[in-house]
């Protein structure tokens, strides 16, 4: 492997502390060491700085990191950043030997076709994208000559928002190595006047919390951290490096008023947080999931929160709890006032909450916006009460109504704008963007829970940021013949410790002073706010504060537009969406912020074989990134082993599932036994249309010594509706349908058909590989055994290739495998069979017991087959697959209805 120069940086959200200052004193006494503890694998990282400057909430960052390649021959090195999610890239640059080489900013469809040019001539390495939990991670890498030196500057902006009362910054220090100048140096300027400021690090020691200074008088605050090659050292005698973990800043504004107006150079911003407000009353309905998917871990972790969270509640709030499996059970027959006596019956529940069936998301939420209406129309709960609808859920809809388009359209309509729906998302396996647009489109957000140790601490989390609403109804108005370009100026709910936040365009150039009005809805009446800002004072104010960055209100007006922009673009369609995306592409490119319309070109010094690349702004929810080195897509590319590295999914055999888990170099497999002439559902993909079941066949005769019989796929159906296409493959004939015309192949043919949009190809007793447009292909391999063997018959096994071009909605024994999925193994101990080690694994929130052993691919060799290491899940794959094996038995070959 090449020399990697790594270095990780992340600015996100956390919660707060409280301060303290921090001042410079004697450091501990390490012996120097040898200038060769600087190098790693001949790259030696001299400078490394992150200069943050923050003025009114907006952050401006840099990061600039210097290498020099000690070597005598040329070497890799790769920048890798992490950044936030809600953050745009603006600029990046790399400079070598006094050569910069910029990146710049276009269209993503302009940018991919550059990108797709280069990859035809073999010029590039891959897309540089990629996210994680909390962020997304920027990756250049470069060949740089012996004794060169290579400087990476990237910028990127965000607005900091505020929550729990602060606003909060992380910065994830990973460089991998000792570094001669490291620096963190963050300035704040807010003209309200800095409150309270706090910084600190995980990585931090006693001795190492002396570097770290912070300070703040009046509007102005200052942070840095500069240790040392010898402070930076694990111990005295350590070539390796501490400065691996989060640095944290907090900080919050002085609020002598309830909100604040600002203006530079044409543009204003309002800030609206007001403090000491009685808090609203609120009506709680809990829509939880609990399909057979959400058992093991998953339940666990919601029972823990819901506990949590019932012990948050105060006495005059409502609340109840609605369940959905295959069936919907409610707690309550309406929402029930928050006394000890009903938290007490509520915590009893909330414990015996269990999983079954499948998964009637849309029965679930209906039931619990029937229930809020329910109680105003009846007087039941309090007039002035903020109401909101939490739903987690973990699955694709399957029962009753299951169409998303369906359901949004049923949930708008029975919300009609009158609460927010909050939607949780637990885990990998389900659609986002679907729960995103239904959120959005009834004045909510959707989030995602990730399945973790930590998973109920997220959702507590999440109830907490809403927990407390303090007004309802929030409208802020500008006078209309003075300003334009309004960002969102109205919200359904202001939350404690959060802020409200809307910019403009101010139209008339002899504006004096402007006026912002807000109105209201109270915990006990309507209330009126009023801010006034003078533009020429203002002006003077802010003209000789040297943090200001730029014209810092005219791009925090741009960030937050192109946010919005983005938003509506989310629900809406047909011409309204072409609109916003035109207008959201034209700011970004203007502004040159890397956002999901546009993309950064970063191009390289002649000798990189790789002389493009390209970086863009991942979505959450877009499940069908192109994977890379150092990029995981949000889906599994199926089948894929450190020996073979073909990524595939199949079911072949006996017959057993593999599954490949990327990210692990490692796999999982099960099989499914069940009786002869059962039909299993593989793969069903209601947006593309295509869908493959099997029918299972078994030995030629019983035997009486094995207690689970052997079979195997006897007749392999794939459809393609939208092609109006159906493939029926047995191992003594293939029969191809497309639309009325019937043709049918034997194994003896060898054929090569192309139509439209189709391409089949049988290779005589071997396989048959067919390709369908942009969509997935699939390899039916041919086992033939000896036509008088007693016991075996001939069967067949099926291989899907760029599984990635199906949807996100896909779903099947296989099909659901083709979203990302991750496990972890714990307590490796031997088995009944000393070569095979038993383990638990924590895979799709359950704890399994697992046994390491072998699985058969037989697409190169159909005879022998290969033998592929994998975690072997018993009992049908019983909490691995979601619900139970016999869920996907269908009654035909191109049936398509699962029980």
């Amino acid at each position: 492997m090449e020399n990697h120069l790594l270095f990780y940086i992340l600015l996100a959200l956390i919660p707060a502390l409280e301060t303290s200052d921090f001042l410079i004193t004697p450091f501990r006494n390490i012996k120097k060491r040898s200038v060769d503890d600087l190098i790693v694998n001949g790259i030696e990282i001299y400078s490394m700085k992150i200069d943050s400057k923050v003025t009114s909430r907006f952050a401006h960052n840099v990061i600039t990191s210097r290498a020099v390649n000690r070597a005598n021959v040329s070497k890799e090195v790769i920048f890798d950043v992490d950044l936030p999610k809600t953050a745009f890239i603006t600029n990046f640059s790399m400079t070598i030997d006094g050569v910069t080489y910029p990146g710049t900013i276009k269209e993503k469809e302009v940018a991919k076709k550059q990108y797709d040019k280069a990859v035809s001539r073999g010029q590039t390495a891959g897309l540089v994208r990629a996210s994680g939990r909390k962020t997304e991670k920027f990756t250049v890498s470069v060949n740089i000559a012996g004794a060169s030196k290579v400087t990476f500057e990237l910028t990127y902006e965000e607005l900091l928002k505020r929550n729990f009362g602060k606003y909060e910054m992380l910065i994830k220090v990973k460089p991998k190595q000792l570094v001669n100048h490291f620096e963190i140096q963050a300035n704040i300027f807010e003209p309200q006047g800095i409150s309270e400021l706090e910084a600190q690090g995980s990585f931090i020691t006693n001795d190492l919390s002396q570097v770290l200074k912070k300070s703040f008088s009046g509007k102005k605050g200052h942070v840095s951290f500069k240790p040392t090659i010898d402070q930076q050292r694990t111990c005295a005698n350590c070539s390796t490096s501490l400065l691996d973990g989060d640095f944290i800043i907090k900080y919050d504004v002085k609020r002598d008023s309830p909100g604040d107006l600002q203006i530079v150079n044409g543009y204003f911003v309002h800030f609206f947080a007001p403090t000491n407000l009685p808090k609203f009353p609120k009506n709680v309905v809990f829509v939880i999931d609990i399909s057979g998917s959400m058992s093991g871990i998953g339940i666990q972790q919601t029972r823990e929160a819901l506990l949590k969270i019932l012990e948050d509640i105060r006495e005059d709030d409502y609340f109840n709890f609605i369940l959905f499996g295959s069936d919907v059970h409610i707690w309550q027959d309406s929402l029930v006032k928050a006394t000890a006596e009903n938290l007490k019956k509520a915590k009893d529940f909330v414990r015996a909450i269990d999983t079954r069936g499948m998964t009637n998301l849309h029965g679930g939420l209906m039931k619990g916006i029937e229930m809020l209406t329910t109680a105003f129309e009846t007087n039941s709960v309090p007039k002035r009460s903020a109401s909101i609808i939490i739903l987690l859920t973990d699955g694709q809809p399957n029962v009753d109504v299951s169409d998303p388009q369906a359901i949004q359209a049923n949930v708008k309509k029975a919300i009609q704008g009158r609460y927010p729906l909050y939607n949780l998302a637990f885990g990998y396996g389900i659609d986002y963007n679907f729960l995103e647009k239904m959120a959005l489109e009834n004045k909510g957000v959707a989030r995602r829970i990730y399945p973790d140790s930590d998973s109920a601490i997220q959702m507590e989390g999440f109830y907490e940021e809403v927990a407390n609403p303090m007004l309802t109804e929030v409208e802020l108005n500008y006078p209309e013949n003075a300003i334009s370009d309004l960002t969102q100026n109205s919200f359904k709910h202001y939350y404690d410790g959060s802020e409200i936040v809307v910019a403009g365009r101010i139209t008339d150039n002899d504006l004096n002073s402007l006026t912002a009005d807000v109105k209201a809805q109270g915990a006990g009446n309507d209330v009126t706010f009023s801010e006034q800002a003078d533009v020429e004072e203002m002006a003077k104010a802010l003209q000789e504060q040297e943090y200001i960055f730029g014209d810092y209100i005219e791009r925090l007006w741009a960030y937050l537009t192109i946010q919005q922009l983005l938003e509506k673009r989310t629900v809406a369609q047909g011409e309204e969406k072409e609109n916003l995306t035109a207008e959201a592409l034209e700011l970004s490119l203007k502004y040159k912020f890397v956002t999901p319309l546009t993309s950064m070109v970063v191009t390289k010094p002649e000798d990189n074989e790789d002389k493009a690349a390209i970086a863009d702004k991942p979505v959450e929810g877009t499940a069908r990134a192109a994977p890379g080195p150092q990029s995981y897509p949000t889906h599994s590319y199926l089948y894929s082993s450190p020996s073979i590295p073909s990524l595939y999914t199949s079911v072949d055999g006996d017959p057993h599932f593999i599954i490949s888990v990327p990210q692990k170099e490692d796999a999982i497999c099960f099989n499914i036994n069940e009786e002869t002439g059962a039909v299993l559902n593989l793969i069903n993909d209601p947006v593309t249309g295509i869908r493959v079941n099997g029918q299972l066949i078994g030995d030629k005769r019983v035997s009486s010594d094995a207690k689970i019989q052997n079979t195997y796929f006897g007749k392999l159906g794939i459809e393609n509706k939208k092609l109006e296409l159906k493939l029926e493959v047995t191992p003594e004939k293939i029969t191809l349908q497309k639309g009325r015309k019937k043709t049918v192949f034997t194994w003896l043919d060898t054929v090569t058909l192309r139509q439209e949009g189709l391409t089949v190809i049988i290779n005589r007793k071997k396989n048959l590989v067919l390709s369908m447009g942009d969509g997935a292909s699939f390899v039916i391999v041919l086992h033939q055994v000896w036509k008088k063997h007693p016991l075996h018959q001939d069967f067949l096994g099926l291989y899907t290739l760029d599984s990635h071009k199906l949807s996100e909605r896909t779903h099947g024994l296989l099909g659901q495998f083709f979203h990302q999925i991750d496990f972890n193994i714990l307590e490796i101990h031997p088995g009944s069979d000393p070569k095979k080690p038993d383990a638990t694994i924590v895979i799709k929130n359950n704890k399994l017991t697992v046994t390491r052993g072998w699985q058969k691919d037989y697409r190169k060799d159909p005879k022998h087959g290969i033998d592929i290491p994998c975690w072997f899940v018993h009992n049908n794959g019983a909490g691995l697959i979601d619900g139970v094996h016999t869920d996907y038995i269908v009654s035909n070959i191109f049936d398509t209805t699962v029980n």
